[in-house]
C-alpha cells in the first residue's frame, strides 16, 4: 500500500507527458507565443511545447512527417497547402493576425529613421543589412518585397545578410553583425530588443500582406487538445496581447 502513491503519481505523470501538445510555430512568434502558452497553461493545465522556425521549413519538416499537433504560419498559403495535400485539417484554419515589417538599427546608430526611412539604407555607414531568407521566410520575402517596391533592391543587395528566419535576422542586427535589419515588429517590441533601438514601419503597400494562420495537423496524436488550443486564440485577451507586439487583427481593413 505505501508504493500506491508513487505508483499512481507515475501513471499521472505519464498521462501529463502524454497530453502535451507540440506547437510548430513561426518565427516572428517568439516572444508573443511563450507569454500565450503560458497563460493558457497556467488556466488549463495543458503542457504545450513550442518548436520556431521559418514557415517554410517547418512546412516541410510537416511533410517529412515532423510530430507536430498545430502549426502557425506567418503565410496561409502554407497551412492552405497542407490542407490541400490532406496534411491539415481544414475546418480548424484560423487567420490570427496580420504582421507587420519594420527596419530596425540599433539604439547606437547614427540614422535618422524617422528622416530618412528607407532611404537610410543607402547610407555608407550600413555594410550589413539584415532580412531573413526569402526562399522560406514569409518575413524574408516581404522584405524583399519592400526593397524592390522602393527602387533599392539591386542597389543594396550584394550587402543582405539571410537569416534562416526572421529571428535570427533579428539576431544579427541585434548583436551589431548588421547595422540595419528587415525585420518583424514583433521581435522590435519584445522585451529582448525594445529598449535596444528604433525602428521604421515600412507602409503595407510596399509589400504583401502577412496573413498569419494557424492549423491543427491532420497526424496529431492529440486533435482534441489542439483544437482546444486554437479555440484558446479567439479570446478577447489573446488577440489583446497580439496587438501589444504589433501585430493586427485580421478583421481590421488595410
Amino acid at each position: 500500500m505505501k508504493r500506491f502513491p508513487a505508483l499512481l503519481f507515475l501513471f499521472i505523470g505519464s498521462l501529463a507527458v502524454a497530453q502535451e501538445i507540440t506547437v510548430a510555430a513561426a518565427a516572428d512568434m517568439s516572444a508573443a507565443l511563450p507569454e500565450l502558452v503560458a497563460a493558457y497553461t497556467k488556466k488549463t493545465g495543458q503542457a504545450v511545447k513550442l518548436s520556431f522556425g521559418a514557415s517554410g521549413n517547418l512546412t516541410n519538416q510537416i511533410r517529412n512527417g515532423a510530430p507536430f499537433d498545430v502549426f502557425f504560419s506567418a503565410d496561409e498559403q502554407y497551412p492552405q497547402q497542407l490542407i490541400s495535400e490532406g496534411l491539415a485539417s481544414k475546418d480548424t484554419l484560423y487567420r490570427y493576425a496580420v504582421g507587420r515589417l519594420v527596419l530596425w538599427v540599433p539604439g547606437d546608430s547614427p540614422l535618422d529613421l524617422s528622416k530618412l526611412g528607407i532611404q537610410a539604407l543607402l547610407d555608407s555607414s550600413v555594410k550589413k543589412i539584415s532580412i531573413a531568407n526569402p526562399a522560406t521566410a514569409p518575413y524574408g520575402r516581404a522584405a524583399e518585397a519592400a526593397l524592390r517596391h522602393f527602387g533599392l533592391y539591386d542597389q543594396i543587395s550584394s550587402r543582405l545578410v539571410l537569416g534562416e528566419n526572421v529571428s535570427q535576422a533579428a539576431q544579427f542586427v541585434e548583436s551589431g553583425n548588421a547595422q540595419a535589419g528587415l525585420i518583424a515588429l514583433s521581435h522590435a517590441l519584445a522585451p529582448a530588443m525594445k529598449d535596444k533601438g528604433r525602428y521604421w514601419t515600412v507602409p503595407l503597400d510596399a509589400y504583401p500582406t502577412l496573413n498569419q494562420a494557424a492549423v491543427v495537423l491532420s497526424k496529431s496524436k492529440q486533435p482534441d487538445a489542439a483544437r482546444r488550443f486554437l479555440k484558446f486564440l479567439r479570446i478577447p485577451e489573446v488577440t489583446s496581447l497580439l496587438t501589444s507586439y504589433g501585430f493586427s487583427l485580421p478583421a481590421e481593413k488595410h
